[in-house]
């Protein structure tokens, strides 16, 4: 049969809170791939699929065509999409002309897990739950046909519609939506046309149905689809990592970010996977098979790493004023950075700096602790081709061939270096991994406990990781690297990231990193 997908984006998604601020929600991170692929994944590939663009469209057009090239996509742009005159009914109306043909509507935040049925017949999907405060709702009668389409808080022997339909009279469809512009169809949507089709009859179908529309429904959906075996990537707000067939899609608002990870590959070459594509805000390269360290982390694996490593910082060889420009950069990056990332944190969680008690430790005020730091010492790196985010869920074991290692979700720049940074930071990112696995995090194995200026925190340890983290200092001390200056760094690292993520979680990286610097300036004393 010959028919068409409509999956509308143009909305604000509102609902979602933060997790939409920087990203359309259709591409909210659901098991490490954007909710919308679960949709688009249920249709055949030579399938048309009309996808309205509004809100942050620009990520929505390089997503689908970065991670489905072989897919046919219709991008229709709708304006406005938010504010007076906008609704799902107008987006819809945008679309008319590309519909003219049986359809399937389905709204970008539900996803089945069932076959989804032709447009062969005027259907509705709706799930067998009794919530329906949240959402319209169908009345059908035994006989399998829909009676009745209810408004939100419907009661009695309702079920709630889904926002997933199968629409084959189109053209009775469309002339009532157009005919009720004035009468609630650009605001109620498809829902509006839907009501002209039960005299034409509407099947109702039952789906298992994941909502991902609001925070609950979305937390919910995203531990029905977890797999033990994926890796373990801690959200942020404007990054993200998918996974979508063969490839894998890294996503940043940041395009300079995007622009220099992309110039970087040919400084890192065949230590990184080769890039396929990429656009303003995004870059794919091919999924290679393997093992993520963090999976199974193990001492001989770790040693082997670190052996594996040496050919990789490989040492650059700077002049005079290239050696003083470095080191210039090294203190803008080491100490300017912390300071103004500290700031931020205390901004962001209305935080006062002061003295506290930390696991049973009298500790200054952070500003006071890093007033002492000798950052002229700090400063004083090593340039090398680096990583920049190097912890175990971005380091593959490879399956098979060389390099036995691929380096993963490498860092933009040092200091606004492309080609070269401080060795030291690479150690102290490893560390800091071992320390603190998201693997702990995810799964919430660890406490932090703050009354008044007494806090507690404690987290839980693979005794693989001490392991490794003993290997590390071997490492260091065999290789004549200061051990100091990497755990120093290492508290700093904790400081810098503290502010990038979630509570509770951040209050664990910052209290972990201001006692780590206190017991590293106290060893100096």
């Amino acid at each position: 049969m010959n028919y068409k997908v409509v999956i509308p984006t143009a909305g604000l998604g509102s609902r979602l809170k933060s997790l939409s601020k920087y990203v359309n929600k259709a591409l909210v991170t659901i098991a490490n791939k954007p909710s919308i692929s679960y949709i688009i994944e249920k249709f055949p590939e030579n399938i048309e699929i009309v996808i309205p663009l509004g809100y942050k469209k620009e990520t929505v057009k390089d997503y689908l065509t970065i991670a489905y090239p072989k897919r046919k996509f219709s991008f229709v742009e709708v304006f406005p999409f938010e504010g007076e005159g906008s609704g799902l009914g107008y987006t819809l109306l945008q679309c008319k002309d590309l519909l003219q043909i049986p359809f399937i509507f389905c709204s970008n935040d539900t996803i089945v897990t069932d076959e989804i049925p032709l447009p062969d017949q005027n259907w509705m999907g709706y799930a067998d739950i009794t919530e329906t405060e949240q959402y319209r709702s169908i009345r059908f009668e035994k006989y399998s046909q829909v009676v009745e389409i209810c408004s939100k808080g419907a009661s009695g022997n309702v079920k709630p519609y889904i926002g997933l339909a199968g629409i084959y009279d189109y053209e009775i469809f469309w002339k009532s939506m157009e005919e009720g512009k004035a009468d609630g169809a650009i605001n109620v949507g498809e829902s509006y046309g839907l009501r002209y089709l039960i005299e034409k009859e509407i099947r109702p179908i039952k789906f298992n149905w994941f909502d991902t529309g609001n925070l609950e429904s979305l937390q919910k959906s995203r531990a029905h689809f977890q797999q033990e075996e994926e890796p373990n990537i801690l959200d942020k707000e404007e990054e993200a990592i998918w996974f979508v067939d063969n490839k894998v899609v890294k996503f940043a608002t940041d395009k300079e970010f995007i622009a220099n990870r992309v110039k970087r590959v040919q400084y890192l070459g065949s230590y990184v996977p080769e890039l396929i594509t990429h656009s303003e805000n995004m870059y794919a390269y091919l999924k290679v098979e393997g093992e993520i360290f963090s999976q199974n982390p193990n001492l001989p694996s770790f040693k082997y790493f670190l052996d594996w490593m040496d050919g990789f910082w490989e040492k650059k060889i700077l002049d005079e004023n290239g050696t003083v420009d470095f080191k210039n950069r090294c203190g803008v990056f080491y100490k300017d950075k912390t300071y103004k990332r500290v700031k931020q944190y205390f901004t962001r969680f209305e935080q006062i700096d002061s003295e506290e008690i930390i696991n049973g430790s009298h500790v200054p005020k952070l500003m006071d602790l890093l007033n002492k730091v000798d950052w002229a010492y700090v400063a004083d790196g090593i340039p090398v081709r680096f990583h920049g985010d190097l912890h175990f869920e971005n380091i593959l074991i490879k399956n098979d061939g060389m390099p036995p290692f691929v380096l993963l979700d490498w860092r933009q720049d040092f200091a606004g270096i492309l080609e070269y940074g401080d060795i030291y930071y690479d150690f102290a990112k490893l560390l800091h991994g071992i320390i603190i696995s998201h693997e702990l995090i995810h799964n919430d194995q660890y406490t932090v406990n703050h009354r008044m200026n007494n806090i507690s925190y404690d987290f839980h340890r693979k005794h693989s990781l001490v392991e490794c983290e003993d290997a590390l200092r071997q490492y260091l001390i065999r290789k004549q690297y200061d051990v100091h200056k990497v755990d120093l760094l290492t508290a700093l690292v904790f400081l810098n990231i503290a502010p990038l993520h979630h509570y509770p979680y951040t209050s664990l990286l910052f209290y972990l990193g201001k006692s780590m610097l206190f017991e590293c300036l106290k060893a100096k004393e």
